[in-house]
């Protein structure tokens, strides 16, 4: 496994450490001496990005920003340390990111209600908070600037409400974040990736990520930055494979009975026959067993946020006489 990858037109990966080998990328953009960093990981991420700029020569001051694609933690928990090390570099996020990182409280108790505060605090630690000044609000539309290279912001929901998509026009490609789902190397077979959908707590919308992909779709990319894992190629079969498997997740759901416990336990069994049934669709090398355990937290958080959609249904429905 390769702690940092270099990909054409300046872009690196870097393993953010998180969880385990190739798991969640911080990728950094290297132009004319400047540079940008989208998504930072944890605050343990944050030497591994000092120390990736300090090979390729780039100074901390040469930094000018730094883009979150989404507040969740594996992609913005060390936004603020790493703002700390950057004196220069701006902070760009969804305006309904903006207040999150300035005052990482809510943020916090959000995390902590997902996977519990011991387990939290082990994997993100405390939570630096970012000075208001240094925030920019990315709303759709928005285009940044890095020493000539143009970036343009696009809103893009479906994960998640204050989700952006960073389309660089020099690499002719998107840095997604969970837009386009995730793809684990482990499952490329000769070079063809495999994506799965995100649906994690608490704001999966099916509709608005349909919505996303194809948006996305809109500008012919040549390729996608994923933070889970970095680029991938034949975007238009990814899309289609990703609009497939966000309706069947959403089946799944939709078929589970009850609620509480038992809703999800029938969820997540359903996930796992998806799992068993891409595996002999793409003709996987791994075992069943290996990828599973692979997917395992992201289907345990695929069913959480679908039981969340589920219930949000409800509340929504009309009282009927």
């Amino acid at each position: 496994m390769q702690d940092v990858i270099a990909h054409p037109d300046g872009i690196y990966a870097v393993d953010s450490g998180y969880g385990r080998p190739q798991l969640a990328a911080i990728h950094l953009i290297v132009h004319q001496g400047r540079a940008a960093v989208v998504d930072t990981g944890t605050n343990a991420s944050v030497p591994r990005v000092l120390a990736v700029l300090a090979k390729l020569g780039v100074a901390p001051a040469a930094v000018d920003w730094v883009m979150l694609t989404h507040i969740h933690l594996d992609h913005a928990g060390g936004a603020g340390s790493l703002m700390c090390a950057l004196p220069n570099a701006r902070l760009l996020v969804h305006p309904r990111g903006v207040r999150h990182m300035a005052d990482p409280s809510r943020l916090w108790e959000g995390t902590a209600a997902v996977y519990g505060a011991e387990r939290a605090f082990e994997l993100y630690g405390r939570i630096v908070p970012v000075p208001a000044e240094r925030i920019v609000p990315a709303r759709d539309g928005d285009e940044i600037d890095l020493a000539g290279r143009r970036f343009r912001v696009l809103d893009t929901p479906g994960h998640a409400r204050h989700h952006i998509c960073i389309w660089d026009e020099t690499a002719r490609a998107f840095f997604t974040g969970d837009t386009f789902g995730l793809s684990y190397r482990e499952f490329d077979m000769d070079g063809r990736a495999f994506a799965y959908p995100t649906t994690t707590p608490t704001q999966f919308d099916p509709d608005a990520l349909h919505a996303s992909i194809d948006r996305l779709l809109s500008f012919a990319p040549e390729a996608m930055y994923l933070t889970h894992y970095s680029r991938v190629t034949e975007v238009e079969r990814l899309a289609g494979d990703l609009h497939r498997l966000i309706d069947t997740q959403v089946a799944v759901a939709q078929a589970a009975r009850g609620g509480g416990v038992a809703r999800h336990v029938e969820i997540l069994a359903g996930l796992e026959q998806i799992v068993r049934e891409e595996a002999a669709r793409h003709g996987w090398t791994l075992s069943e067993n290996d990828a599973l355990e692979l997917l395992r937290d992201d289907l345990e958080l695929n069913a959480q946020g679908l039981g969340v959609w589920l219930d949000s249904l409800r509340v929504a429905e009309p009282e009927t006489v």
